[in-house]
């Protein structure tokens, strides 16, 4: 599985856990704006592979229901956190994040906090 780690999260982190998401890119790294809005980075991971990490539950499951699969969502919830802290509980839901790739459902909450 390959994240889009949103940029509500640390570009650290795509190093941190490329052992457990090797192929994974911060929207820093990709060939878009910084300021690239919300619709044209959900149709850049869906296009290249990739299921988007975010803190923001505002912006990609309302793309995800309108258009739907792919990308899938990975949506880490009430995040308040360091990025230390962010890397510990990413490896702790690894199996789960990663066992998302093959689900039917295109959005996965994870709630801490």
């Amino acid at each position: 599985m390959k994240l889009l780690f949103d940029a509500n999260l640390s570009p650290k982190l795509v190093h941190r856990l490329t052992d457990l998401f090797p192929g994974s890119v911060h929207l820093f790294d990709i060939p878009l704006p910084r300021d690239a809005q919300d619709l044209l980075i959900w149709r850049f991971a869906g296009e290249n592979g990739y299921d988007i990490i975010t803190t923001d539950g505002d912006d990609y499951p309302p793309l995800l229901q309108k258009f739907g699969m792919p990308p899938r969502v990975v949506l880490l919830q009430s995040w308040r956190y360091p990025t230390r802290r962010a890397e510990e509980i990413i490896r702790a839901n690894a199996i789960i994040i990663s066992e998302f790739a093959n689900a039917n459902e295109g959005l996965l909450i994870l709630r801490y906090g």
